[in-house]
């Protein structure tokens, strides 16, 4: 169903309602007279999503019945096929097919991608379709060095998206991240010891000059 403005995908008239009561719908008027939330996927969006190591994918049944899903992977793994165009390749899990049945009566989806390291999150709305009798996009999306069987791609055309502010959003670190600096910190230490027996063996006391000033 077309909507009058992007956000309208979410904000039904019974979230309208609500946010006039609370006194917010205003303030979200104002952004959908000017255009309201983007359909087309931005150079920082594009960016963004090039960080993300893993994402959540929301679908529901026929009958509303929501569910989500955590999808993962190293960065790159969520892919920007063109303005308008993310996918993934779906790779083998616990075999229980809850999106895929989901998405084979209701093709709407939500995307949530969280950055805790730099309190950063994204909602992109959208309709998703399996794609299992493509083997080169397939190829094409499945990460280097991936062990488990790619089973399909989840292509998914993006309706909207918005940006959130950092409010509540606990900062957090990837394993990898924190092991990269950790190494890097111990490198500098290691070379400044080195430099200091340098020092030493010369007979140049450290923080003092040749001269023996200060």
């Amino acid at each position: 169903m077309p909507h009058a403005t992007p956000s309208d995908v979410a904000f039904s008239p019974a979230v309208k309602a609500i946010q006039s009561a609370r006194g917010s719908r205003e303030g979200y008027a104002r952004m959908e007279r000017r255009g309201g939330w983007r359909t087309e996927v931005t150079p920082d969006l594009a960016a963004f999503i090039a960080a993300q190591r893993s994402l959540f994918l929301a679908s529901a049944s026929a009958d509303g019945q929501p569910y989500i899903q955590h999808r993962g992977g190293p960065p790159g793994f969520l892919r920007v096929l063109d303005a308008e165009t993310l996918a993934f390749a779906d790779l083998s899990g616990n075999r229980q097919y809850v999106t895929l049945g989901n998405l084979s009566e209701n093709p709407r989806v939500q995307l949530f991608l969280m950055d805790y390291a730099n309190r950063r999150r994204v909602k992109i709305w959208g309709e998703a379709r399996v794609v299992a009798d493509d083997p080169a996009l397939l190829a094409m999306l499945v990460p280097a060095g991936t062990e488990a069987r790619a089973e399909q791609a989840i292509v998914i055309r993006v309706t909207a998206w918005d940006a959130n502010c950092p409010q509540h959003i606990p900062q957090r670190f990837e394993a990898e991240d924190v092991a990269a600096a950790i190494a890097a910190r111990e490198a500098r230490i290691a070379a400044l010891e080195a430099e200091v027996v340098r020092l030493k063996a010369g007979g140049t006391q450290v923080g003092v000059r040749p001269d023996g000033s200060t």
